[in-house]
C-alpha cells in the first residue's frame, strides 16, 4: 500500500474515531522532520508520523524520532504505520479523549 494511501485512510478513521477533529497536513519542507498529520480535539492535539510498512518505521528519515519523541512528551505523538494502526489509534484517541 502507497502512503500517501494509507494516509488517506487513517485521516478519514481519525474523524470518525474523534467526531469534530481537526485533521491537517503538516509540511517537511517548512520542518524537516516534523510528523505528517496534526490532529486537534477539543483543547488536545497529537501527531502522527505515518509509514507505508514496518521496514520504513524502523528506518526513520532524518529527525524524524527527535520530532515524535519531543512532541510526545508535550501531548502524544507516535510512528504509524499498517501493522500497528489498531494499537496507535486506540492509544491516540485515549490521549486526546481523556488526557494521558
Amino acid at each position: 500500500m502507497k502512503e500517501s494511501k494509507f494516509q488517506g485512510d487513517l485521516v478519514k478513521e481519525i474523524k470518525e474515531r474523534l467526531p469534530g477533529a481537526i485533521v491537517t497536513k503538516l509540511d517537511a519542507k517548512h520542518i524537516q522532520g516534523i510528523p505528517d498529520l496534526l490532529i486537534l480535539y477539543n483543547d488536545r492535539w497529537g501527531t502522527l508520523e505515518c509509514k507505508k510498512d514496518e521496514y520504513e518505521m524502523t528506518h526513520p528519515r532524518k529527525n524524524q524520532p527527535y520530532y515524535v519523541d519531543l512532541m510526545n512528551k508535550m501531548s502524544f505523538s507516535a510512528f504509524i504505520f499498517p501493522g500497528n494502526k489498531e494499537e496507535v489509534l486506540n492509544d491516540l484517541q485515549r490521549a486526546l479523549e481523556s488526557g494521558r
